[in-house]
């Protein structure tokens, strides 16, 4: 297989299934000066300041977190049914405890300005355009109760959509 780049637009997923449903990888950093992966199922995927867009959710404490803060792209990579199982292993164990792709069946690959796996079926670079910490006493009070006890807050990340591959065979 190999990747194809396609206009953002061509992108023809519902972002409901392919983010809540069916899950994703964010990989933040380089071949050259290391990364990490993690799985993600909250995020949203649209349109800000007139360009195509992605927000992404990262906690402090992930291992993800310091790769994110130092670059200035990151990647999505969407899987099909097929890698379930490695998307569920990479959301269990953290990267600084194992070489969670090689564990997991995945084989990595530079792409553009980041890195992706070879088993995705798409895959969006993104770059950095805005990051804000969430205020946890600002996150409505059921939310607050359900996902942040432990007051591990996340960092939102909005990123533009600056190249789109499609796996083709």
């Amino acid at each position: 297989m190999s990747m194809q780049k396609i206009n953002p637009a061509e992108w023809d997923q519902n972002a409901f299934d392919a983010i809540g449903k069916q899950w994703f990888l964010l990989t933040a950093g380089t071949e050259q000066n290391g990364w990490n992966c993690m799985t993600c199922s909250w995020g949203a995927v649209g349109v800000l300041w007139n360009k195509p867009s992605v927000t992404c959710y990262v906690r402090h404490s992930r291992h993800t977190f310091g790769f994110m803060e130092q670059q200035d792209t990151f990647t999505l990579s969407f899987f099909g049914e097929a890698q379930r199982k490695a998307l569920a292993f990479c959301g269990a164990h953290s990267g600084r405890d194992c070489d969670k792709a090689a564990e997991a069946g995945l084989h990595p690959m530079a792409l553009d300005a980041g890195m992706s796996f070879a088993e995705a079926e798409f895959v969006l670079i993104c770059k950095k355009r805005y990051a804000a910490d969430m205020d946890i006493k600002d996150i409505p009070a059921d939310a607050a109760a359900a996902f942040y006890g432990d007051n591990d807050a996340h960092k939102m990340y909005i990123g533009e959509i600056i190249a789109c591959y499609k796996n083709v065979e």
